[in-house]
């Protein structure tokens, strides 16, 4: 049964499935703030608002786990999309958690880009999420989530998580995060894009995309992965003021 969320300004009504949210659970808590995992921690002011912004890993979440479903408006064209529906018939689904501003989003969007083109070709259902709060960043909001998508080149509906409860309901953690669905929306990677980084952060790999189309090509294929899954990692999630979620800890 479909629980509905606090309405979305101006672009309809999110709504996200109570018993898979409950479901979709981390393997592993994992705190993202740690030694390993952190390069910085800035903080600055806005206003009266403090403003973290947090380097950290995606959350750990069990294979096989089967997308919590959700409805949100799409920022280009303002029509609802539910995942159930979007993907009904699919043989595989890609969910990714992106933004308008992250460094680490913005050094794969060409790339994102092409990447989802090449598997919608292939039958495989594409679409992105921003859960990031507006009133923290307003340069994430549906407006500017409009003009970057057509900017660069989107394919694929970029959805807006006004309430950040998709977010959390999926223990998304960072910007970009990636989900890899089955036919039947079960869970088959987690992980990162490749091991390119932004330059500022000392990156000097090139972007292929090499781990999710591995990903995505074996969840075609209908076999388990053949290599290593490596966390993806970015920014934090801009949750709003006094709502982030346990994992959270920045």
């Amino acid at each position: 049964m479909a629980t509905a969320l606090a309405p979305t300004a101006a672009l309809g009504t999110a709504r996200v499935t109570q018993r898979a949210a409950q479901a979709f659970k981390p393997a592993i808590a994992r705190i993202a703030v740690s030694a390993r995992q952190i390069a910085r921690i800035n903080r600055c002011k806005r206003g009266s608002l403090q403003v973290v912004a947090v380097r950290v890993e995606n959350e750990e979440v069990a294979l096989g786990t089967v997308a919590p479903d959700f409805e949100l408006p799409d920022a280009v064209s303002g029509k609802n999309i539910k995942l159930s529906e979007y993907a009904a018939g699919a043989p595989a689904t890609l969910v990714m958690f992106l933004c308008v501003h992250c460094p680490f989003v913005v050094h794969l969007k060409p790339s994102i880009a092409e990447l989802a083109k090449e598997y919608q070709a292939r039958g495989v259902k594409v679409l992105a999420i921003s859960s990031n709060s507006i009133q923290t960043h307003p340069q994430d909001g549906p407006d500017k989530m409009a003009e970057d998508a057509k900017a660069s080149g989107y394919t694929f509906p970029f959805l807006y998580d006004e309430s950040q409860d998709v977010a959390k309901a999926y223990q998304a953690a960072c910007t970009p995060e990636f989900y890899v669905f089955g036919k039947d929306l079960e869970l088959t990677y987690h992980g990162q894009y490749d091991s390119s980084r932004p330059s500022k952060y000392g990156g000097d790999t090139p972007v292929t995309g090499e781990d999710l189309r591995h990903a995505l090509d074996c969840t075609l294929a209908g076999k388990p992965l053949e290599r290593p899954v490596r966390n993806s990692i970015g920014c934090n999630i801009k949750w709003h003021p006094g709502k982030s979620p346990a994992w959270f800890h920045g």
